[in-house]
């Protein structure tokens, strides 16, 4: 399937990223082979290439987590979703463009504001937990978000073995909670 001028725009901005180029209007319509006024049709600012950037990112991550829950967020138990987190986060590869729009000094708050929102469909827990169940559960994020941060700024990391002694601690912990 040919992608979109849009799709390869951002496909080019996070290639950007990718190789610690700054992402300007100019340089992703290159990247992607159009012209600045053609970027400028889906991005009118760099803001709105950026925000698409994290959108297309976050797109990505939700299908990913979908595929492996086998559900999508809302039809599953704050259990079966933070298991999915746990072991995307365990087992699969991030980059420094997993963590590039969180960095510009100018962007952070909104962009983290953006990120948080559309992860909470997967990390949010109920009020009804007990409190060593939403303590298990939340020590079950932090490991996950430790594992995606860590996979994110140093992709040679812990290897596979080690990442599947940890997630066996995750499986443990998501045992343990009775919800």
């Amino acid at each position: 399937m040919a992608s979109t001028t849009r799709t390869r725009i951002l496909d080019g901005g996070l290639e950007l990223w990718r190789t610690h180029q700054a992402v300007t209007l100019e340089l992703a319509a290159e990247k992607a082979g159009v012209t600045k006024p053609g970027l400028m049709y889906h991005f009118a600012t760099r803001r709105d290439l950026v925000e698409g950037l994290v959108d297309h990112v976050l797109d990505g991550y939700d299908v990913e987590l979908t595929r492996r829950a086998g559900a999508a967020a809302e039809d599953l138990g704050p259990v079966q979703r933070l298991a999915a987190y746990a072991r995307w986060a365990l087992t699969s590869s991030f980059d420094l463009a997993d963590l590039a729009a969180l960095s510009d000094p100018r962007l952070r708050a909104v962009m983290l504001e953006r990120w948080t929102a559309r992860m909470a469909r997967w990390l949010w827990l109920p009020d009804e937990l007990s409190p060593a169940d939403r303590a298990r559960l939340e020590a079950v994020r932090l490991i996950a978000d430790g594992a995606w941060l860590e996979s994110a700024c140093h992709p040679g990391g812990p290897d596979r073995s080690a990442r599947a002694q940890v997630l066996a601690v995750v499986e443990d912990l998501l045992a343990g909670v009775a919800a």
